[in-house]
């Protein structure tokens, strides 16, 4: 009798594997969409077009005006599952994530010389604000991994849980706006990158 009851065992211990790998489901892949928006800027010389620049500029903060900025839209597919003992489980959260970049254009074709210096300002902005981009990304997937499997018991109606959920989402929000500033402290201070790229601009070098 002894073998039958440790195949029912293993038979019990194997269908109840199956029903928690069933309630919480791995993430599945996905891909940011990047996209490039631009705004027009006009001069024949360097200093002109940093001029232009500054004129029109994206917004930020009230009526402050920048060179480049990177935004984001997130949304979530979430599956809320309530247990029958009475807790709630996240079992899926799905990210869709659109991240624009908004960089200078001219608005129609600079002299030889100008071209080029402007083709080193441009492609060096596009690759700071990727970076932004890519802390973005980062965030989201630690959204993601926190998130998925997260419960919380005596959960009717998911209330505890989706307000567990909302304290991870600030304290991530805050910590990819915290690496965003940082990095821009270092690229737009004194020698940054970004400095130079403007000094790069505005001398032709």
């Amino acid at each position: 009798m002894r073998p039958i009851s440790v195949i029912r065992s293993l038979s019990i211990a194997a269908a109840f594997a199956a029903s928690c790998i069933a309630l919480v489901q791995p993430a599945l892949a996905w891909e940011a969409v990047e996209q490039v928006r631009t705004y027009p800027v006009s001069g024949q010389s360097g200093p002109e077009l940093y001029r232009s620049i500054g004129e029109n500029g994206p917004v930020i903060s009230g009526n402050r005006r920048t060179i480049a900025h990177t935004t984001f839209k997130l949304t979530w597919r979430r599956d809320y599952r309530e247990r029958a003992d009475g807790s709630c489980v996240i079992a899926r959260n799905i990210p869709k994530l659109i991240i624009t970049y908004t960089l200078p254009k001219p608005l129609g074709p600079v002299p030889a010389g100008v071209a080029s210096s402007w083709k080193r300002f441009y492609d060096g902005l596009a690759k700071h604000e990727r970076v932004h981009g890519q802390y973005i990304i980062e965030m989201v997937r630690a959204i993601e991994d926190v998130s998925v499997g997260l419960s919380a018991p005596n959960d009717p109606g998911c209330r505890k849980v989706r307000a567990e959920l909302q304290r991870h989402l600030k304290r991530l929000s805050d910590e990819q706006r915290a690496r965003g500033r940082d990095f821009d402290r270092v690229e737009m201070g004194d020698g940054g990158a970004v400095q130079q790229l403007v000094l790069g601009l505005l001398t032709g070098r």
